[in-house]
């Protein structure tokens, strides 16, 4: 009988869970080691979302708390760490503080309490931390002079009790300063973060250490101010590279214990390409996700699971902004695969993230939207580091090319005019004149179908602005699919055929666009519609440049 395989832990961020539960777990606990070893009063890791940072610090929780149970770690890399274990594991008090959830409003409501959480006993106490404000709403208000000073007062309060300093972890610190920066109160969120931190990070005598994390480093006037040289320990440094995210070594193992080795390559080409430090890696939420799925059906295609936890903003103000010459071709290199060479910024404030397009880019780097391919100093030769993430950057090129087909309605109605009447000297003219605006998704080290379809997809955007026009991409037709059927509101059908010419021969392409749409029989459908009169285009395009050859024919 086959042992049952471990649940993949799809959005567990509690160590003691996978441990207990019966979840696989991808070990990590050398972090524990190479933290102590490699000792810093306060520690600061910035990585992208979804690469394990919640997950991490539970671990460092699980394993410092007092009252730890140390058969959690048995087996993992940290239980052959004897003296670690023997000084550090389950001797310490720890606060443990997790933002990630913080999504508040405005500034006062980030603190309020729904007060069914409390037993009565509970609310009693906390009401003598609190200043009533909601006339009697049973709604109340911790005052932000108590809140700045209270991760030290309780790291005090348990340094009394158990006779040891404290551990204070902090997941997430800058999610409220995200929060607070979109919603228009950020000066008042920082000076708050600035104080609570100065407090329990700074002038704390009950402080052991402190970790926290994030997924910028805000600049150390903005937040840290006074700190004493905390370890910030970002996805630009060599030392932890290998604890945040999945290494390729571990990869493979995991998709060996779950029968999907074959799935390996798709699984690297989609989810793999970051680097950390020297240190290659795969974003775990995508490599999990996509194994669960591929776990129920071996056929399953790879999705955009990281894209989907975000709005992807960062992107969008990224192309947005991206109204020089200079940008666009560099946009158009890295989604063709290149790099392009960039001076980075690790230190920014929320408030400083859009003033230019060059904290963009930083902002793009720091967050997982492009990662690195080597460095000299402070330049880094930037790439999009996986498909997934290339995705996302194609989307949001197509969704803006559409907005501004929306915005340019003459434009689009003197294109598809063209096309209608069978002026293909116009309709090259035209469509030519849309590939020198918009930014090319073209793609060197994919298959000539893939760049097919970066063209197929402008011209489906500009179809679908004429509303009166039946459009179909892709539809079954005589013996094959036709790239693109349109019947318009005339009785003329048009199919087009859409080719990539890779040697540069505009016009054999062409010809054998319309050889294709002849031997397949495309027009027969068109004809069974209804439509008398069928337009026949062969259009083949290279980077900016395209051709279209137009065939006519009539129903006799």
């Amino acid at each position: 009988m086959e042992t049952a395989r471990m649940k993949l832990p799809v959005g567990i961020e509690n160590f003691e869970e996978i441990r207990t539960e019966g979840f696989y777990y991808v070990d990590k606990t050398s972090l524990i080691a190479d933290l102590l070893h490699n000792w810093g009063k306060v520690n600061l890791f910035t990585r992208p979302r979804r690469f394990g940072k919640s997950l991490n610090m539970s671990m460092l929780r699980t394993f410092l708390e007092i009252g730890c149970d140390s058969r959690l770690f048995d087996g993992l890399n940290i239980s052959s760490e004897k003296e670690i274990c023997q000084t550090y594991m389950g001797k310490f008090p720890v606060v443990w503080v997790s933002l990630k959830d913080v999504d508040g409003d405005d500034f006062t409501s980030q603190f309020l309490l729904e007060n069914d959480r409390l037993s009565e006993p509970e609310k009693e106490m906390y009401r003598q931390l609190v200043t009533i404000d909601k006339k009697n709403e049973g709604i109340f208000l911790m005052s932000e002079a108590v809140l700045s000073g209270s991760l030290k007062v309780l790291s005090m309060l348990l340094h009394k009790y158990y006779g040891k300093k404290a551990v204070i972890l902090i997941d997430e610190y800058d999610v409220p300063l995200a929060k607070a920066n979109e919603r228009g109160y950020y000066d008042q969120m920082t000076a708050l973060i600035r104080k609570m931190f100065g407090q329990a990070l700074k002038t704390n005598d009950s402080l052991y250490f402190a970790v926290l994390t994030g997924c910028l480093r805000v600049a150390k006037e903005s937040i840290f101010t006074g700190l004493n040289n905390p370890q910030v320990l970002s996805i630009a440094d060599v030392e932890f590279g290998e604890y945040f995210g999945f290494t390729d070594q571990e990869v493979r193992k995991l998709l060996e214990y779950y029968g999907l080795s074959g799935q390996y390559g798709m699984v690297k080409e989609w989810y793999d390409g970051y680097r950390f430090g020297n240190t290659e890696i795969y974003c775990p939420w995508d490599v999990i996700s996509y194994c669960k799925k591929l776990c129920a059906d071996k056929s399953a295609l790879p999705e955009n699971f990281w894209a989907n936890t975000s709005s992807n903003d960062v992107v969008k103000h990224f192309i947005g902004m991206a109204d020089s010459g200079a940008t666009r071709k560099e946009i158009e290199r890295l989604v063709a695969g290149e790099t392009v060479a960039k001076e980075i910024h690790q230190e920014l404030t929320y408030k400083e993230l859009y003033h230019s397009i060059g904290n963009v880019w930083s902002v793009l780097f720091m967050t997982g939207y492009l990662t690195q391919r080597g460095r000299s100093e402070d330049v880094f030769q930037l790439a999009i580091p996986n498909m997934e993430i290339r995705k996302i950057f194609t989307g949001q090129i197509m969704k803006l090319f559409e907005e501004s087909m929306q915005r340019d309605g003459d434009a689009v109605n003197s294109f598809c005019g063209a096309l209608q009447n069978g002026d293909a000297s116009s309709v090259e003219e035209k469509f030519t004149e849309y590939l020198k605006k918009t930014i090319s998704i073209r793609d060197t080290f994919v298959k000539k179908q893939t760049k097919e379809n970066f063209y197929h997809g402008i011209l489906l955007g500009i179809l679908g602005f004429k509303a009166s026009w039946d459009v179909s991409s892709n539809k079954e037709a005589g013996d094959g699919y036709s790239d693109i059927q349109v019947e318009t509101d005339d009785e003329t059908g048009i199919i087009i055929e859409v080719k990539y010419a890779q040697d540069a021969d505009l016009d054999a392409q062409c010809r054998k666009a319309l050889k294709q749409i002849e031997a397949a029989g495309y027009a027969k459908q068109l004809y069974d519609e209804g439509m008398r009169t069928v337009l026949k285009y062969g259009i083949a395009c290279y980077k900016k440049r395209c051709r279209v050859v137009l065939e006519k024919e009539k129903l006799q």
